[in-house]
């Protein structure tokens, strides 16, 4: 009999947390701390805003802790909506996952590391586009070549950013007060709602790690800790690096400045320290580009397990480890949306609405989810209980409600356009339905 090729538990700890740290610490922590500051009336408001977004992700993690301890699957979210709600939202968020929230991610990331990387060298009209689809192209190639090409070229992705972005908070806490500039106080302190919506922002993307449950090694004890560490990782740096911004430039000088690390670094080693911050950013958005594109293929093989409309992404290549199919078609959706991108000529904009308030939809359910199954399925092992139930998931919930709120009040056609594509996919599942009816 042949054997089937199926995921196995390949990633260990380090690898786990530096997966998710890589995905986390992406190009937010480069953009939005301006855009915080000018939300926050002091230097101190700053720092709770970002230990507050570190402390929601942990309520998060917690919960996703319980669901990936208790239903390890390499479908990850889509699992626990297949399980508590059934096979029609699950297939809507896999197919939402596959074309909006994990590809638009994928180009959003891709649009950042161009812009970055254009300006150390660039080439020509398009440079952001043609960087954007070449580190898709080459990222994708990477990871069929196998799990650990894929795995290594995270690890040190991970390692180069957090050491880039350590010596930046070295620098920044190093330089006198007195040599902060003078400028103008324009920050105020009104919309502390607006201020929490880009730490968020900045803090998304740990809860990947639910699509690895199945391929990390002794994922009952490695999955919680993988997920706590690398959040407690995340805060730590976050704080640092905010500190360092405020040491370096001040409130106001956060507040009006368009592109904060390259400023202080401006500041500080003149050009040089911009192409430094330059080549930083690009380097720690394609870490974050590489996780996201290694862990959105593990949700379309689910899919293609489930729904014969999309069996041929449910094989999985037995050598080297990986789900070949799904990685193409990803490939494919993500260079499209590049294409859609450089015609509007907002790439980094048009993603960011294309994919926010499908992401937190979704990401309601899921919490939505732990309720559903710990009523439906008591007597199932859970090695992982999320402490003080119901009140840890409920404020989850609240926390991804107020977000899916705020993505719909600050976006524009871009979201339309996210939902608009997830309604397509009834369709496709009604088809499903009439091939697998009999004859």
């Amino acid at each position: 009999m042949t054997e089937v090729a199926a995921p196995k538990p390949s990633l260990a700890f380090f690898d786990a947390v530096a997966l998710i740290v890589g995905i986390v610490i992406g190009a937010g922590i480069f953009q939005t701390p301006a855009l915080v500051a000018a939300n926050s009336g002091s230097n101190l408001a700053v720092l709770l805003f970002w230990l507050a977004g570190g402390a929601a992700s942990f309520v998060g993690a917690l919960c996703y802790a319980e669901l990936a301890t208790t239903y390890p699957d390499v479908g990850g979210t889509y699992y626990y909506l297949k399980r508590s709600f059934g096979r029609i939202i699950a297939f809507l968020f896999a197919w939402a996952r596959m074309t909006v929230i994990q590809t638009g991610s994928i180009a959003l990331l891709a649009f950042v590391f161009g812009d970055y990387a254009s300006q150390i060298w660039r080439l020509g009209g398009f440079s952001s586009s043609v960087y954007a689809a070449t580190a898709i192209l080459f990222l994708t190639a990477l990871n069929i070549i196998g799990l650990q090409q894929g795995k290594w070229t995270q690890n040190l992705l991970t390692a180069a950013k957090v050491l880039g972005l350590l010596l930046i908070v070295v620098i920044g806490l190093t330089v006198s007060a007195s040599e902060v500039p003078s400028v103008p106080d324009t920050s105020s302190g009104g919309a502390i709602g607006l201020a929490m919506v880009f730490v968020l922002l900045s803090y998304g993307g740990w809860n990947e790690a639910a699509y690895i449950s199945a391929e990390i090694q002794d994922f009952r004890r490695n999955i919680v800790r993988s997920l706590l560490a690398s959040i407690g990782i995340i805060t730590a740096i976050y704080l640092l690096i905010n500190l360092a911004y405020l040491r370096g430039l001040g409130l106001a000088g956060m507040t009006q400045s368009e592109a904060v690390a390259a400023d202080l670094m401006r500041r500080l080693w003149g050009e040089g320290g911009a192409v430094f911050v330059s080549l930083l950013i690009a380097v720690s958005t394609l870490g974050a580009l590489n996780a996201t594109i290694f862990t959105g293929a593990r949700t379309n093989y689910a899919l293609g397990q489930d729904f014969s409309v999309f069996a041929f992404m449910g094989r999985w290549q037995k050598r080297p480890s990986a789900p070949k199919e799904a990685f193409i078609l990803q490939t494919g959706i993500a260079l499209a949306l590049v294409l859609v991108g450089t015609f509007t000529r907002k790439g980094f904009e048009t993603m960011v609405d294309y994919t926010a308030p499908v992401f937190w939809f979704f990401f309601l359910l899921s919490g939505i989810s732990l309720f559903v199954l710990r009523r439906r399925e008591p007597h199932v092992q859970r090695p992982f209980r999320v402490p003080f139930y119901p009140w840890t998931p409920l404020l989850f919930c609240l926390i991804c409600g107020y977000l899916l709120y705020s993505s719909l009040a600050y976006t524009g056609v871009g979201a339309t356009m996210g939902v608009l594509v997830v309604a397509a996919g009834i369709p496709l599942l009604l088809w499903n339905r009439y091939r697998q009816r009999p004859n």
